[in-house]
């Protein structure tokens, strides 16, 4: 991780750097880094009996807010300063406690943070590493990101930027031309119901036509994306 931040302030001296991590990433070695680096961090932690302690407050508080009604959703934040014995100072730690719907047990979350933002604020940020990880997904299995397996790494390198161009086609395409409500679903879900369907191609002496079944379920969606990439109007220099 040094090594990666000290690339990222040498090429990008004036950006700020944010990290989030899961709790595989709570090390007291990499918080000392980030912090001489000025790297914003939120790291979760794993839960221990310390941390449940200090926030004990606010879990009696959630009990009697949800002591009418123990079938909603239910949450409470907070923070505290928690130093755990192989650190070398105190950090700030914000903590979101819920109660799932239907459920009466409260689940935890900790988060050990350099980040001047309000507790539900870090939460989100650190919850954003999740659609991060839906992203790299999508990458890896519908645009074959994983598929570098040559032992030259030029022609890997080669291999995942014509992959990356495809990705970046495809979000443009989201963006302009698909139907609105397919616009959040990822690409395997649009080519098996845009793409991968039965057509059958009859030719005249001018034109080929496209026949589709009359039944198909998102033939709606087919003709709202074909009359989207109609209209567009690119400007071509």
């Amino acid at each position: 991780m040094e090594s990666l931040l000290d690339e990222f302030l040498c090429d990008f001296p004036d950006m700020p750097l944010y990290f989030r991590g899961d709790s595989g990433f709570a090390s007291p070695v990499l918080y000392e880094v980030l912090e001489d680096k000025n790297c914003k961090c939120a790291i979760r932690l794993k839960e221990n009996p310390k941390l449940l302690e200090l926030a004990e407050d606010e879990s009696q508080a959630l009990y009697r807010a949800t002591k009418s009604n123990q079938v909603d959703y239910a949450v409470e934040y907070g923070e505290f300063m928690y130093q755990a014995g192989s650190w070398s100072h105190p950090r700030r730690v914000v903590f979101k406690i819920e109660k799932p719907y239907g459920q009466m047990v409260h689940l935890y979350t900790f988060i050990v943070t350099t980040l001047e933002m309000e507790p539900y604020q870090v939460i989100q940020f650190y919850c954003g590493r999740g659609r991060m990880e839906n992203f790299i997904k999508e990458g890896k299995s519908g645009f074959g990101f994983a598929s570098v397996s040559s032992p030259s790494k030029l022609v890997n390198a080669n291999r995942l930027l014509v992959h990356a161009l495809a990705y970046n086609l495809f979000n443009w395409f989201r963006r302009l031309a698909l139907a609105a409500s397919m616009r959040k679903q990822c690409i395997d879900t649009i080519r098996f119901k845009l793409l991968k369907i039965a057509a059958r191609v009859v030719r005249s002496a001018r034109y080929k036509y496209f026949k589709l079944c009359s039944s198909c379920p998102y033939k709606k969606e087919f003709y709202e994306t074909l009359e989207n990439i109609h209209n567009l109007r690119p400007q071509l220099e």
